[in-house]
């Protein structure tokens, strides 16, 4: 299969692309590199040194050559561009690389980021959806057969007072019944952005037939893939900061540095998690059962729900087994979001597909603090407290 990753460079897109070009798949890896333009605007950096993509895929080669004895058609490629901006530029390379699946993971992917100020949410909101009808429209001029899986977020749903459903919900009304895409309250203008992204998908899917996958990805976590312990130079990125890291990077990097775990609000809010190995594993599940033309597909990506409470009991314990005296704060929520819900959200299409959970053990989060404690003097800890307020 001849798969194209928009994104590549980033801390999913990168482990993806070696993860399927191990499986034989010819990967070509398109990026703007802007991830890191936006990690030098709010201060911000992953905990260890991330090599350039060129360098990355130049190693990669190299050892796919010799590692896994692949000839020139499966070396991967690289690809410039900023699909929100030059629209011409990804029809060319489209066309010319033929792809049998995009996988779309390219947009702004931080919610603080969003609520910043007023460019960038402007930004966020301009980049994401724009890039993802710039796809729509580049597969609708090269070839409406190409399959697009879209990484989606477990955000734009918020968290109602029934059942999230995987995508789409039945509904009876004034004894008439329908199918309608499931209502979303997203919490931030991120999870705004990905929302309009999953409208317009839809919409293309209905009145054109092109196929898409909606991946709604819950809060990832995990440090290595098996190709990215291959070479230190292949590792992918780990942000521990308010903006760009998620809880759980926060809290075991806190623990590590011996300074309170933040807890927004009562920690109480409930969120499904997935490990990065999974992530890429649905990710090839998805690619190898495409969607049927004129499909718009929705699967809830996670594997386990937990609230953030729940999420700093087990940092504590881990770093009280650690040696390491660990105490957790509550401080004041800087988002605007409930904290006291229901929340019990379908995930059953990609285990139908042969999905086998990496579940959060204890062991797994005593190796992702031995990484973080590795690599203790790079910790910042000026980044780690929230500074961006939802309610202005």
């Amino acid at each position: 299969m001849r798969i194209l990753i928009l994104g590549g460079d980033g801390y999913l897109g990168w482990p993806t692309a070696m993860y399927l070009a191990t499986k034989g798949h010819k990967v070509g890896v398109v990026d703007n590199l802007a991830k890191r333009k936006w990690e030098a605007e709010v201060g911000s950096s992953p905990l260890w040194p991330i090599s350039s993509l060129q360098e990355r895929i130049k190693i990669w080669n190299e050892i796919n050559e010799v590692e896994f004895q692949c000839n020139y058609q499966h070396t991967m490629e690289m690809f410039v561009c900023d699909i929100a901006e030059n629209r011409h530029l990804l029809y060319k390379i489209i066309e010319g690389f033929k792809p049998d699946t995009i996988v779309h993971y390219a947009e702004q992917p931080s919610a603080p980021y969003s609520q910043m100020d007023a460019q960038a949410c402007v930004y966020t909101q301009r980049n994401n959806v724009l890039g993802t009808l710039n796809v729509l429209m580049a597969v609708l001029h090269a070839d409406k057969s190409i399959h697009i899986v879209k990484l989606g977020t477990m955000g734009e749903y918020g968290t109602p007072n029934i059942d999230i459903e995987e995508g789409w919900l039945d509904v009876t009304h004034k004894g008439r019944t329908d199918k309608v895409l499931y209502p979303k309250k997203p919490g931030s203008w991120y999870h705004l952005s990905k929302v309009h992204d999953s409208h317009n998908l839809e919409f293309a899917c209905r009145t054109w037939g092109i196929r898409v996958t909606d991946l709604n990805q819950g809060v990832v976590y995990g440090t290595d893939t098996n190709e990215t312990l291959l070479n230190d130079r292949l590792a992918t990125s780990f942000h521990y900061d308010a903006i760009f890291g998620t809880v759980l990077n926060r809290f075991i990097t806190q623990a590590v540095e011996g300074v309170p775990l933040t807890v927004y609000g009562t920690g109480t809010q409930t969120r499904g998690l997935i490990n990065i190995r999974d992530t890429i594993r649905c990710i090839e599940l998805a690619c190898e059962t495409p969607a049927d033309a004129g499909t718009f597909r929705v699967m809830n990506q996670f594997t386990e729900q937990f609230s953030i409470m729940q999420l700093a009991k087990r940092v504590q314990a881990v770093a009280i087994k650690a040696g390491v005296i660990c105490v957790m704060n509550t401080i004041p929520n800087p988002r605007v979001e409930k904290e006291n819900h229901y929340y019990n959200a379908k995930h059953t299409a990609l285990t139908n597909l042969g999905l086998i959970p990496h579940l959060l053990t204890d062991d797994v989060l005593l190796d992702i603090y031995k990484q973080v404690e590795k690599h203790k003097s790079n910790i910042n800890k000026d980044m780690i407290q929230p500074t961006v307020k939802w309610r202005q």
